[in-house]
């Protein structure tokens, strides 16, 4: 059987029910506010077009 991530789901008992991945990123994002560093892009950055 195939786990999804629960990507979007706010209910952790729907997490559960639908046999969902869940990734805690607490430390993450403790360490990222800590180290008062920018903004890091989780995905490509746009290119703006002229």
């Amino acid at each position: 059987m195939v786990r999804q991530t629960g990507i979007g789901i706010q209910d952790f008992s729907k997490i559960i029910e639908n046999n969902c991945f869940y990734v805690d990123k607490t430390a993450f994002i403790r360490e990222w506010w800590e180290s008062r560093d920018g903004l890091r892009p989780i995905g490509p950055i746009p290119v703006p077009t002229a």
